[in-house]
């Protein structure tokens, strides 16, 4: 399904379309007029800090800055320029709640013709939590793991740490809860793992395929296992965030504080935690952990 803004040939209009793969998929067409409108005052802009052969510094004609500016740099900050209210206004106009900001697309740019953008987004899945207290209460009655409630304890058997309770309240929410994760999602989260992945590579001065032989994997199997691993992490994200949400559970300022102390050793880190933005992020994940040790707390 589709839904289209009112037509209007002298203006930028965009259609929203959501996919099976949880994507949001927002195609702008904008009139050629208002693209080279907006690329001619960008040219200009940077004229104003580059030397033209034959011209002093920002003293260059426009006709000569737009054949001596690179295409593809005059192209991105045109259109930097563009997008942001672009998106902003088919985002209330759509009623669309985006997870993340848009990848764009070039689709269609010919001269004296309308250019079509693609930008691709998804908004956070909405699921049902159902009684995941009664999927943890199970992990006792299924595991071989002592607990009080299964009576005197044999000597053979394994003690059940808080590391281990908790990576078992983990499996319980990821199995009993099911989020469908949207793909754009998962691909940010993979892509991320594996730019860590081959950054910690180049320090061992190795490269990646002497990597993957030693693990052995293959690009394609490591790709797959970091897709497992990015969707029950963003799914359990969700799950606890849903349940800090639910259990109204709370973090108040003294506990930030102290968070934020934590990283005051890396000085960019902790100035950066201090924005109120980032201050509400730091609040975010502490109320996630605060979810999960209440959880881990029945075990």
């Amino acid at each position: 399904m589709s839904k289209k803004q009112t037509d209007n040939s002298n203006k930028s209009t965009s259609t929203m379309a959501r996919s099976d793969d949880g994507n949001v998929q927002i195609t702008f067409t904008i009139p050629f007029e208002e693209i080279d409108s907006k690329r001619q005052e960008v040219a200009l802009s940077m004229g104003q800090t580059i030397t033209v052969p034959g011209f002093r510094k920002g003293k260059a004609p426009l006709a000569n800055l737009l054949t001596h500016i690179p295409s593809d740099q005059l192209l991105e900050k045109t259109l930097s320029q563009i997008l942001p209210k672009l998106v902003s206004d088919a985002i209330t106009q759509h009623k669309i709640k985006p997870a993340i900001y848009p990848k764009f697309e070039l689709v269609k740019a010919l001269d004296n013709e309308p250019w079509q953008i693609r930008a691709i987004t998804c908004e956070i899945p909405e699921f049902e939590l159902g009684d995941y207290k009664k999927a943890i209460a199970n992990i006792a009655k299924s595991s071989s793991i002592w607990t009080p409630e299964k009576g005197n304890k044999q000597e053979n058997e394994p003690k059940m740490t808080r590391e281990l309770k908790e990576q078992e309240v983990i499996k319980a929410l990821i199995e009993s809860v099911k989020i469908d994760i949207p793909k754009i999602l998962v691909e940010e989260e993979v892509n991320a793992r594996l730019s860590q992945l081959l950054e910690k590579i180049e320090k061992l001065g190795l490269n990646l395929d002497t990597y993957l032989k030693s693990i052995g994997k293959t690009a394609e199997s490591l790709r797959t296992e970091y897709e497992t691993q990015a969707s029950q992490t963003l799914s359990l994200d969700l799950i606890l965030s849903k349940i800090a949400e639910k259990e109204n559970i709370k973090v108040d300022e003294k506990q930030v504080d102290a968070a934020i102390q934590v990283s005051s050793a890396d000085k960019e880190l902790s100035d950066q935690l201090k924005s109120p933005e980032q201050r509400r992020y730091v609040e975010a994940i502490l109320r996630k952990r605060a979810a999960l040790d209440s959880l881990t707390a029945l075990l």
